[in-house]
């Protein structure tokens, strides 16, 4: 599909260059910032796709130098031009550098994300934001001319700023950096001012992209104010954005200094040490999740700071994976086999990343169902937004029973009967509002009976897991539970009451409806002659009187006759009245006789 995108575009693309191949006057304007979002958005940066962005810049390249007739040399051989502003006659000429240089800020950024895994990537990847700056240098040498105007020397300086900023960032050049960037603000800062609002908005959104790296910077210079910025513009960034991609990353390599001071975790009244440094890295994110997520503004920010922990998580787990490789004990868990002994401090260590990951589901999907409920049938929706059916509550609340499930059968967890209890008791909550929106859904098909006992199963459940949380030594942690739960028996009661009074009045209605209703008869006249009934139909055209074609009547088979007396009869003998034949006579007889023997 990304593929016909990039073809259906480029199609576009090609149309456009073609319609630019003509000078439309002698003062050049390249609207840089403009035609890079556009590239960017259309060809997979929307998705965090590099590879894709890169291979339609390099594309793009082609097909401007055959529509300009500059190669850089013939099958065989290269050969280098250089871009003369003081000849050319075309505009084209300026968006070869340009697109060389996002080429290979692009390819940097997808050897960012992989040397995570290869350390090796990142030394390419500094030599390809190497080249990136050196082509901006080249698009600002030819911007500063006296055929381009005002507006695009200024977006190819803050352009050539921005990718000088970029490297000296990687390099942690942090003053070097933090100057760049900040000539690259001021720059969109004056133009978003001075241009159109459209135009305004695009300045003041790359504005916001490269503030978190600002502050960043000054954080490592010395401003420790810098991450409490840092972390609330990540709660306002939202979700699904790049930004709040790139801030998390800056969070993470602002908590690698202090991922020195945690050297163990305990849990369940065990404690082991923490030696990977992605693992401890991601239990000091975890510590103030919460807090984060207290704070942060709107649905989309919290959900956002939900899968980012989340995702931290599972690539902490991957790092604990590769490391037991050889621990049997890790394999005989994967393969469902019982465990022999205690297991190893990392064996543990993954089971407690297990449990937060699937904590923070449960969390997550608590939190989905907080909204989700706003738009169910029977309250205000706003304008453009989806209704909630009540099936979709039960499908998120399924994956909060079996996460609780999981719990309790970890490895390293075998014997806390108290993990237990508390995981079977909110389960067993989490099944009463299950059962209740189970009754919901056969409420609004109007199955009253299956919703009356649905709703009484309810009750049960929920008063069962309130006894159960009495019993519980950590049963105040769980206090919102305990009150959503009662809430719950009120209204489970009041509408089983609800439901059984709707069964009767539909009752009654349907009685009505009966009696109402006028059967018609499809008789011929000729079968109800003796009745009397007002039949509109009999002076019609298609007056049914008689049945036509006559329906088909059992009629008696004829009988059948057996001559049984022709066995007694005796026949006379007609041997004396049959005519005998003579034998031939004469020589030849004879001889026919004797040669060939007569008839006996």
């Amino acid at each position: 599909m990304a593929a016909e995108d990039d073809m259906c575009s480029e199609e576009i693309q090609n149309a456009s260059e073609t319609a630019e191949s003509a000078p439309v006057s002698d003062i050049f304007t390249v609207e840089v910032l403009t035609i890079i979002k556009d590239a960017q958005q259309q060809h997979g940066l929307r998705h965090g796709d590099f590879q894709r962005y890169r291979g339609y810049c390099s594309r793009r390249i082609k097909r401007i130098r055959r529509s300009l007739h500059f190669p850089q040399g013939d099958k065989r051989r290269v050969n280098p031009k250089k871009i003369n502003m003081e000849v050319i006659k075309d505009v084209r000429y300026i968006h070869l550098p340009l697109f060389c240089a996002e080429r290979s800020w692009a390819y940097a950024m997808q050897l960012k994300s992989e040397a995570n895994t290869e350390v090796r990537k990142k030394y390419h990847m500094m030599s390809r934001l190497k080249k990136a700056v050196a082509y901006a240098e080249e698009l600002f040498a030819l911007c500063e001319h006296e055929k381009c105007d005002a507006r695009t020397k200024l977006e190819s300086q803050a352009y050539r700023h921005f990718l000088r900023g970029s490297l000296e960032f990687e390099l942690e050049k942090w003053k070097s950096a933090i100057e760049s960037y900040s000539s690259v603000k001021t720059i969109y800062e004056k133009l978003g001012k001075a241009l159109t609002e459209e135009a305004q908005t695009v300045y003041l959104q790359k504005v916001s992209e490269i503030e978190p790296n600002i502050r960043y910077c000054a954080y490592n210079i010395g401003d420790e104010s810098a991450i409490e910025d840092l972390m609330q513009m990540r709660r306002e960034a939202g979700g699904g954005d790049f930004m709040s991609g790139e801030i998390d990353n800056l969070l993470s390599q602002t908590r690698e200094k202090q991922a020195t001071t945690l050297s163990e975790v305990s849990w369940l009244g065990r404690t082991v040490p923490v030696k990977n440094e992605p693992v401890r890295l991601f239990l000091l994110n975890l510590q103030d999740s919460s807090e984060e997520v207290e704070k942060a503004e709107g649905f989309d920010n919290k959900i956002s700071i939900y899968e980012s922990i989340l995702k931290q998580c599972i690539d902490a787990q991957q790092v604990l994976r590769d490391a037991l490789q050889e621990d049997q004990n890790f394999k005989s868990s994967l393969r469902g086999q019982p465990i022999e002994g205690k297991v190893s401090n990392l064996h543990y260590l993954h089971s407690y990343l297990t449990y937060i990951k699937l904590t923070k589901t449960i969390e997550r999907n608590l939190l989905l169902i907080d909204n989700m409920k706003q738009y169910l049938p029977g309250k205000l929706v706003e304008e453009g937004k989806k209704i909630t059916k009540p099936q979709d509550l039960v499908r998120l609340y399924d994956i909060i029973i079996q996460g609780l499930g999981e719990i309790p059968n970890l490895d390293g967890t075998e014997g806390n009967e108290s993990l237990t209890e508390e995981m079977e008791t909110r389960a067993l909550g989490f099944k009463a509002f299950r059962c209740f929106y189970i009754a919901q859904s056969y409420a609004g098909a109007k199955k009253w009976k299956e919703s009356i006992g649905l709703y009484a199963k309810v009750i049960d459940y929920a008063q069962v897991a309130l006894n159960q949380y009495k019993t519980l030594s950590k049963g105040v942690l769980y206090k919102c539970d305990q009150s959503l739960l009662e809430e719950l028996i009120k209204e489970a009661d009041s509408l089983k009451y609800s439901c059984h009074a709707s069964s009767i009045l539909d009752t009654e209605s349907l009685t009505d409806q009966v009696s109402e209703m006028s059967i018609s008869n499809n008789k011929p006249l000729m079968e109800r002659l003796d009745q009397y009934v007002e039949d509109s139909s009999l002076t019609s055209k298609k007056a049914k009187l008689v049945s036509f074609p006559p329906d088909f009547k059992a009629i008696p088979c004829r009988p059948l006759f057996f001559d049984l007396a022709l066995n007694h009869v005796e026949m006379p003998n007609l041997d004396s009245k049959m005519e005998q034949k003579k034998a031939g006579g004469g020589l030849t007889g004879m001889v026919k006789g004797w040669l060939w023997g007569g008839k006996k």
